[in-house]
Parts: structure tokens; C-alpha cells; sequence
């Protein structure tokens, strides 16, 4: 559980994902989205599982705590595990709790150019820019694809802000195949 939640008329920034490990560049993701969009937090919202996975290869137990050592500097990271709180593991569900909180907060969705290519695959995908912006940072080998998807074409003009940036040539996945 997360300590400290959001407070009133606040710009939270939402970073899902399995974090299966995290690595730094969940975190440059997360300082350059605090600072481009001024935001007050930054939330990583840790999954149990990828629905588009087998499975994880670290328990969430493990990512939770690998997470927090990885952000311990950075006092506007919260790590936190939704799932049972909100009882679901759908994106919408989640965005829809921090905007809950209070309407005014403004919610900025993150996820890396590979997570657009399906987006269009995610439960109630159409409504998620009408409740927070979407935030898509650059990955090395999507971009094409990515500006090429469903969610792009039906979003880039209603909410969906694509970010280039200085790429951090990591994943999750080639840290895991190491």
C-alpha cells in the first residue's frame, strides 16, 4: 500500500506496468515526465501480471521491493500495488480511482512507444483519453509501429502527447535475458 496518496488539485503522472525488473529507464520515464509536465507525483503502478504475458519472473513481492530501492531518492516516486484495492487489474479502473480522489487532479497516463502498438487491445482503451492524458515516450525500435497504431491514429489529436527523448537502450525483458 502506498502511504501517501494524492491530495487535492494535484498533476499526478501513472506509470503501469509489470516492472519485471525495473530499471532506469522506468525512472528516466518518471524524472522527465515530472519535470516536462510539472507533475507533483509520479505513481508506479505495479501489476501482479501482464494480461498480454505468461507469466512474470520475478514475484510482485520482488518487484515491489526492487522498485522502492530502485526510486528511494526520488520522494515524488510512490510504488504501489492497486489491484486489490481497486478490485481489478484494468487500466481504466485505475485511472478512474486517482481521478476519484478529486476531479480536479490532472491524471497524465505513461507508457512506452511499445505499449501503443496494443493498446488498442486494453479494456476500454477508447475511454482512457477522456479522463487523463495519455503520455507515450519514444522506444528505440517502436517509434515507426507505434505511430502506425489504432490508439495513435484515434488519439493524436484528443489527449495522446508522444514524447522523443534521449533513449535509454534497456528493457525489462534484456535485463531479464542477461
Amino acid at each position: 500500500m502506498v502511504k501517501s496518496e494524492v491530495k487535492f488539485e494535484e498533476k499526478i503522472g501513472i506509470l503501469g506496468g509489470t516492472f519485471d525488473p525495473p530499471h532506469k529507464g522506468h525512472l528516466k520515464i518518471s524524472k522527465l515526465a515530472k519535470k516536462k509536465f510539472h507533475l507533483n507525483k509520479v505513481f508506479w503502478a505495479i501489476t501482479k501480471k501482464n494480461p498480454f504475458k505468461n507469466k512474470s519472473y520475478f514475484n510482485l513481492n520482488k518487484r515491489i521491493k526492487l522498485s522502492k530501492i530502485l526510486t528511494k531518492k526520488e520522494k515524488y516516486i510512490k510504488i504501489g500495488f492497486f489491484e486489490k484495492k481497486i478490485n481489478s487489474n484494468k487500466t481504466i479502473k485505475l485511472i478512474k480511482h486517482f481521478k476519484n480522489k478529486s476531479k480536479k487532479n490532472e491524471i497524465y497516463f505513461l507508457l512506452g512507444a511499445d505499449n501503443l502498438i496494443t493498446f488498442h487491445k486494453w479494456n476500454n482503451w477508447k475511454n482512457i483519453p477522456k479522463i487523463c492524458k495519455i503520455v507515450v515516450f519514444d522506444r528505440s525500435s517502436f517509434k515507426a509501429k507505434a505511430k502506425k497504431s489504432l490508439a495513435y491514429k484515434s488519439f493524436k489529436n484528443k489527449g495522446l502527447i508522444y514524447v522523443d527523448f534521449k533513449k535509454v537502450n534497456i528493457s525489462s525483458s534484456k535485463i531479464r535475458n542477461f
